[in-house]
């Protein structure tokens, strides 16, 4: 996959911060950007993947057993 360099503006601290974390993990602070957000797109997609599936299932709709006849009305339902 082709790589692209891009400017991004931070916190001095948050800088700092993710430094210490790419020093202990040993990576550099790139690299440590770079496998956050590519984990984060990872994520994305594969909830949205889950998404179209669960909207494919609600489109077909589910099987009760009633064989789509209610023998209940709703009056019988919520008889008090």
């Amino acid at each position: 996959m082709d790589r692209q360099n891009v400017t991004v503006s931070l916190p001095r601290e948050i800088v700092l911060r993710a430094r210490h974390i790419a020093v202990e993990r040993g990576l550099s602070l790139s690299r440590l950007l770079s496998e956050s957000i590519e984990g984060m797109v990872r994520d994305d997609e594969s909830r949205q993947r889950a998404l179209r599936r669960i909207r494919q299932r609600l489109s077909r709709g589910f099987d009760l057993g009633t064989k789509g006849s209610v023998g209940v009305t709703r009056e019988a339902l919520h008889e008090r």
